[in-house]
């Protein structure tokens, strides 16, 4: 297939367009290179691809594309609460756009980047579906539900949304984000000694690798329509379901000579869920998720040290909202991100 993916230089799509490029697809990006030097270790090779801001996208950049996997957002809860307007413009309004062109242009299956952070406060003990009550609780998971929404009053015989809702990401990207929870904390281990946990350590999170997240955006690529077409299906396994006090010791063990230091400051987190993955095992049998939590960790941990991660970069250029900040004090973005030409 001729594939748009947009975001392709972030931290998730520098690990996607491989894979996508592997299977034998062509791939096309579409990404407005806030994040392009973001970079740890060797600068990745991008597919050919369109710099453009997500709210400037045009039919153009849908033209001759038989399928899109859009990606590109502001992913950052903080960020999210601190300029809520700008998250619901980016990421619900420019999808829905992006969603009207494509399929206006005759694109056939739009895979779009959801999270498990729609399930928000789920509270209780059972295992989240896709078919449970979604309670965001941020504005990012909110524009998520909304997009998922107006996909699906989009969906005909033609066009073919499907949502894919991750679990919290980790790993090593070569184009890194240290603001994720299990990077976050082997970065600061490595760095300090300390595993340290802001929250009391108790909210349960579903996490997935970067590199099973690509694969079952590849898998999904090519799955029967039938099987696939206007479904929610949670991305993870559910044996990387795991509370915050869990990960922290994971991370102690992948980081010789660190401890977990657990300051509760932050008090608990309203988000807190276990999530089910089997419905996509059952829609596509041969895939299955590789990593775990502590396969992971370790990944991370000699990925930091063989690149050198320094103090000064894991607390701004892998760190989403300082690289924003930064971008705004320089002048080369305005008060809403769009970058001065």
């Amino acid at each position: 297939m001729r594939v748009l993916l947009t975001g392709h230089q972030g931290y998730l799509g520098t690990v996607m367009a491989p894979v996508l490029l592997a299977a034998g697809h062509e791939v096309v990006g579409l990404d407005a290179g806030l994040f392009a030097g973001c970079v740890l270790g060797p600068p990745p090779s991008d597919p050919p691809g369109h710099r453009v801001d997500l709210r400037d996208v045009t039919a153009d950049h849908v033209a001759g594309v038989d399928a899109v996997i859009h990606l590109a957002a502001l992913s950052n809860d903080p960020l999210g609460s601190l300029r809520p307007d700008l998250t619901y413009d980016i990421n619900h309004h420019a999808s829905v756009r992006l969603a009207r062109l494509a399929r206006d242009a005759g694109v056939r299956r739009f895979l779009y980047a959801s999270t498990c952070s729609v399930y928000g406060a789920a509270g209780g003990d059972d295992l989240v579906a896709e078919d449970a009550p979604l309670r965001p609780v941020t504005p990012y998971a909110e524009s998520k539900v909304r997009v998922e929404d107006d996909l699906h009053a989009l969906a005909d015989g033609d066009f073919s949304p499907v949502y894919l809702r991750n679990a919290t990401a980790f790993g090593y990207s070569p184009r890194l984000r240290a603001d994720i929870v299990l990077n976050n904390l082997v970065g600061h281990a490595l760095l300090s000694g300390e595993v340290l946990v802001l929250s009391d350590g108790t909210p349960w999170r579903p996490l997935v690798h970067a590199a099973d997240i690509a694969r079952a955006f590849a898998a999904a690529l090519t799955a029967p329509r039938d099987a696939v077409h206007d479904r929610a299906f949670n991305i993870g396994s559910e044996i990387n379901n795991v509370t915050v006090s869990e990960i922290a010791q994971q991370v102690a063990q992948a980081v010789e000579g660190s401890r977990v230091v657990v300051t509760g400051e932050n008090g608990g987190d309203p988000r807190s869920y276990r999530v089910d993955f089997s419905r996509l095992r059952a829609t596509i049998p041969d895939f299955h998720c590789e990593w775990t939590l502590t396969r992971g960790a370790h990944e991370l941990a000699d990925a930091y040290r063989k690149f050198e991660l320094t103090r000064a970069d894991f607390e701004h250029r892998f760190t989403r909202l300082a690289v924003l900040r930064a971008a705004s004090e320089a002048g080369v973005v305005d008060e809403t991100l769009r970058q001065h030409r």
